[in-house]
């Protein structure tokens, strides 16, 4: 639903932090249910501060491009680290998944509790609780990104739906986390969140995902609406008739039977790590991640360290040759003002468009002139030569 750049925002005395920049895409930014539903929320989860959830800093427009500015959390979201253990065959301790599954319900918890500055609750549902928006830095930190945006998504026209086919299958994998309630598009609640925690928690402990589709089974959708939760395979994990107790009340199918909230679940997992002996906290994570991907993490840091200063020296400068009456064209304009875009890749398309940046028009000239300069140097030397060697 969007692209997604890693900026440095400066102030006037100098410093400068790291932030991301979401720039909605087009197609969906012009969509005005859509928008309406994005701002509305996002401006809701600015309120959010807290040691687990990614602080949101800015929204805003800039012409025709939404964009939102968060917190960058330097690491890996759990997806990609499981992906990267898969890669490596290296297991993810479960411990570390447990300490992962129970920081992601402290910043929920933090989120369902949230009231305004009257003390009414602000009714915030994350909707897409899935190991994409549990981030887990190298220092060992755990945030739930991503609040509010889920719920614009649900808003989206058939029009814009189909006009972004990646989204569309983007959607469609996140309804392996969704609860019943919220795949049938029945009115939702904390609980749906948790619904979603427990569905990562059993896919940490079984090593696999829950629900498997494909060729002539039932899509992610239906299965999720049914709610069939499978028994989860016997790992031979510590205390794990109290794991199985924790997993059965967050996925019960009716809400009423589940945990009313994300800390009466966290409780119980707490209870349940200290019984299997889990001693785990964010430094044996952050240690961990750095002796497992250390040449992972060194690389990304170099790479983001070169990008950030061949992008401060300034852009590159590109002599074009000036047809008679042309106009040089007018620099490109970023999302914000005091905002500089990087890219964590090779920028391309859109990306490629942010970061160019147009020559000075009196740049040019002076090295247009300099080249000029430069060939009517080389032909007088030529003359000169070829008389001093004339018999």
């Amino acid at each position: 639903m969007a692209e997604i750049f890693l900026a440095r925002q400066k102030t006037e005395l100098g410093p400068a932090r790291r932030c991301v920049v979401k720039q909605i895409l087009p197609e969906l930014a012009s969509d005005p249910a859509f928008s309406e539903m994005l701002v509305h929320e996002a401006k809701l989860a600015g309120r959010l501060s807290h040691a687990n959830v990614v602080q949101v800093f800015d929204l805003g427009r800039e012409g025709e491009r939404l964009f939102i500015a968060m917190e960058y959390v330097e690491g890996f979201d759990l997806n990609d680290l499981l992906r990267r253990c898969s890669r490596a065959k290296i297991p993810f301790p479960f411990e570390l998944g447990v300490h992962v599954v129970g920081e992601a319900l402290k910043g929920l918890d933090y989120a369902h509790r949230r009231t305004d500055d009257r003390g009414r609750s602000l009714g915030l549902v994350h909707r897409d609780v899935s190991p994409s928006n549990l981030l887990v830095s190298f220092e060992g930190e755990v945030k739930v990104c991503d609040f509010g945006i889920a719920r614009a998504n649900d808003v989206i026209t058939d029009t814009a739906a189909s006009a972004a086919h990646e989204l569309g299958e983007t959607l469609k994998g996140k309804a392996g986390y969704m609860s019943p309630e919220h795949a049938r598009g029945e009115a939702i609640d904390a609980r749906a969140d948790v619904f979603a925690a427990g569905i990562v928690l059993w896919e940490l402990a079984a090593g696999r995902r829950l629900y498997k589709t494909g060729e002539g089974r039932p899509s992610l959708l239906e299965l999720a609406r049914s709610a069939d939760v499978p028994e989860l395979p016997r790992k031979g994990l510590p205390a794990e008739d109290k794991l199985r107790s924790v997993i059965a009340r967050a996925l019960a199918p009716s809400r009423d039977a589940r945990y009313p909230s994300a800390a009466a679940m966290q409780r119980d997992l707490d209870a349940y790590a200290t019984s299997a002996k889990m001693m785990t906290s964010p430094l044996a994570l952050g240690d961990w991640l750095k002796s497992t991907f250390g040449d992972d993490i060194l690389d990304r840091r170099r790479a983001r360290e070169r990008a950030t200063e061949a992008l401060e020296m300034g852009a590159p400068l590109v002599v074009q040759a000036i047809a008679p009456g042309a106009q040089p064209a007018p620099p490109a304009r970023g999302p914000a003002a005091g905002v500089a875009l990087t890219s964590p890749g090779a920028p391309s398309g859109r990306k490629r468009a942010a970061l160019a940046v147009a020559p000075k028009r009196a740049i040019a000239t002076a090295v247009v002139a300099l080249v000029v300069l430069a060939v009517l140097a080389a032909a007088i030397l030529a003359v000169v030569l070829s008389g001093a060697l004339r018999p």
